[in-house]
């Protein structure tokens, strides 16, 4: 059997083997990545008080990190966008930097958390590390948006106000004699 290693079309199979291997590749570095973060975001929700299945829902998840950090979650919307994840990536450093004050970190640890954000998680998800969220009014940050130590986002109806007294009865009629 003679075959010919030369023609276009085995330049064909090798470059369609080679991209099989390339999207196999990135599938699985994708699904490394999501369980990563998702267990990474479970541990740290579990420590600052959300929900732990939102870890899990992949942009929820960003949402609520974005909350616990004092930023608005809707930022996360931005990444749907063409270039707009830089965008969201910008507040949620600032988030993962008041965060951090809340555990009492320092510029390293952000550093840490811009470059291994799920390693970031993990160190602040330790037993050792304790969560406090009040730290933030003495560094002049707003409360998180959700978790420990948050305040509602919407302003609440106020509660009614009390029905009115009964209306006295009326004097009962003196007997007349």
């Amino acid at each position: 059997m003679n075959v010919d290693y030369s023609g276009a079309a085995y330049g064909a199979a090798v470059a369609w083997w080679v991209f099989g291997i390339c999207v196999l590749f990135v599938g699985f570095e994708l699904l490394v990545e999501y369980v990563l973060y998702g267990i990474a975001l479970m541990l740290f929700f579990r420590k600052v008080g959300v929900e732990e299945w939102i870890a899990w829902i992949p942009y929820y998840r960003f949402w609520k990190w974005l909350e616990v950090g004092g930023q608005n979650g809707a930022w996360v919307l931005l990444s749907l966008i063409p270039y707009g994840s830089y965008a969201t990536f910008v507040f949620l450093c600032i988030g993962m930097w008041r965060t951090g004050r809340a555990f009492g970190k320092d510029a390293a640890m952000l550093v840490l958390g811009i470059f291994l954000p799920f390693v970031w998680l993990f160190v602040l998800a330790s037993r050792t590390e304790v969560y406090h969220p009040e730290w933030l009014a003495a560094y002049g940050y707003p409360p998180p948006r959700a978790g420990y130590g948050s305040v509602p986002q919407y302003p609440t109806a106020p509660p009614a106000p009390p029905p009115p007294p009964a209306a006295a009865p009326p004097p009962a009629a003196a007997p007349a004699n």
